[in-house]
């Protein structure tokens, strides 16, 4: 049997017909949430964050705490991506493991964590190309390219999806051979910083400076958090890949793991070759590239922070791929408003056209509503976070009542309860620290994002909406 009538076969047992174009091999599985998590986009675009917040100390040991306790988040993802090779992914494993109010939320919170992600991550190229170029900084300047980046994102997806496929799988060499050349331009040029400075605490945020070093080492942690979100993207192409119940939690593992160890080096590289601290952290948003400029020259500097803009249009390029999918799996249910409208299918190009144009405009409008960028960013990652932990917390409850679910071919075994935990309690703890000061605002719209979510719900989804089409339990 074709191996692709075969993966259709087993969506069509999940209670789906296949209609987007199975194309995608076990690479580009790993190279979609690779290019979303993409280290030269987060790190990057947060690094004076976490100057700001910890200095040194947070870029080193705040990345190595973030990144243990995310891999086990993204561990217990994988294992159910193995399990529920879909589209809508977290959305319908909440589904079949809990319920379709719980997949109902989970289906929500995901889909404004996936706008907002769009929305930081073209908003934030935005900003670096601006001070690469020098160009003007007016508000209505910034918007205006944010606007024209998110729409090449959006009309290519449209249009192209197999240049899209194409790019992604390259976008992974890409930023693989960009931070190589970054580090190794570094090392080259010699660090100019003893290891120890790795582990030097700073504030620099006038308006912290009363607060104690432990709470602002905490908020700090949204630098590496930031960075290493989005990886459920292998999730949501399930449909578009080849054999998804291995390649789909390959592709979150090994997505994950390689960003943690890139990650972690060329942070470190960064850091090493500051000569001076304070001058560094004057520059604000501009400190890493600010950084390279100064180490490696105006000219080699600004060149690699071209690459590292390509490295951000190629992530926001693969997160807009990842979004639409999930927006389309939840529309197709029935759980979005004008349902039909968002579900529809290009027959011409096989994409989910409509669901792509509705998230460029939910991403314009979310950043022209709320004022500050790292607002925008903690709402991606609470909201996002959120929408992990909710199926994780259905599987470990289910196995407390003795309901059994089914295993995939990858799966964790006997560690796979005690990682879930692991993973859950993380989650809740950074969905607290992220809406502390100075993200308040942040906490403001999750705060109330779930309160017109609850009376949505109560008054008009619970009545209209009938969940995913398999194994629904009430």
């Amino acid at each position: 049997m074709n191996k692709n009538t075969s993966d259709s076969n087993d969506l069509e047992h999940l209670g789906y017909a296949q209609e987007l174009l199975r194309d995608m091999g076990g690479f580009s599985s790993f190279a979609v949430s690779f290019s979303v998590i993409s280290i030269l986009t987060g790190a990057t675009q947060f690094y004076f964050y976490g100057l700001q917040y910890g200095g040194p100390l947070q870029i080193t040991v705040g990345w190595i705490l973030v990144s243990i306790f995310t891999f086990f988040v993204a561990l217990s993802m994988a294992e159910l991506a193995s399990s529920y090779p879909t589209s809508g992914a977290l959305y319908h494993w909440s589904s079949f493991l809990g319920s379709k109010r719980l997949g109902w939320f989970t289906a929500c919170f995901n889909t404004i964590g996936q706008f907002a992600v769009l929305a930081g991550i073209d908003y934030g190229l935005a900003q670096f190309l601006i001070g690469v170029f020098g160009w003007s900084t007016s508000m209505a300047f910034v918007t205006a390219l944010y606007t024209v980046l998110l729409f090449t994102h959006a009309g290519l997806n449209h249009i192209g999806i197999k240049v899209v496929a194409w790019l992604n799988n390259f976008s992974a060499w890409y930023h693989i051979v960009v931070v190589f050349i970054l580090i190794g331009a570094l090392c080259v040029k010699g660090f100019v910083q003893p290891l120890s400075f790795l582990f030097t605490y700073q504030s620099a945020d006038p308006k912290m400076l009363h607060m104690p070093p432990s709470y602002i080492f905490l908020i700090g942690l949204l630098l590496a958090q930031w960075t290493l979100a989005g990886y459920d993207a292998a999730a949501h192409v399930s449909e578009e890949t080849q054999n998804p119940r291995k390649n789909a939690p390959w592709g979150i593992v090994l997505a994950v793991g390689i960003s943690i160890v890139f990650g972690f080096v060329m942070l470190s590289a960064v850091t090493l070759s500051i000569s001076d601290l304070a001058q560094v952290t004057a520059m604000g948003d501009g400190a890493f590239t600010g950084i390279l400029k100064l180490r490696l020259g105006e000219n080699f500097g600004k060149i690699l922070s071209l690459a590292i803009a390509g490295a951000m249009w190629l992530c926001g390029l693969g997160c807009m791929t990842s979004a639409s999918r999930m927006v389309y799996a939840f529309a197709r249910d029935g759980g979005l408003p004008f349902s039909k409208t968002w579900a529809k299918v290009s027959t011409r190009h096989r994409v989910p056209a409509n669901a792509i144009w509705l998230l460029a405009a939910l991403a314009l409008i979310l950043v022209v509503s709320v004022d500050l960028y790292e607002a925008v960013i903690s709402t991606a990652i609470i909201a996002l976070y959120i929408s992990y932990g909710l199926p994780i917390f259905a599987r470990v409850r289910g196995r407390s009542k003795k309901i059994k679910d089914e295993p995939g071919p990858w799966n964790l075994g006997r560690w796979s309860t005690p990682i879930a935990y692991l993973g859950l309690i993380w989650i809740c703890f950074i969905v607290v620290v992220f809406v502390l000061p100075p993200n308040l605002e942040a906490g403001v719209v999750i705060g109330i994002s779930f309160i017109l979510l609850a009376l949505i719900w109560f008054f008009v989804a619970r009545h209209r909406f009938k969940g995913p089409k398999f194994h629904i339990k009430d």
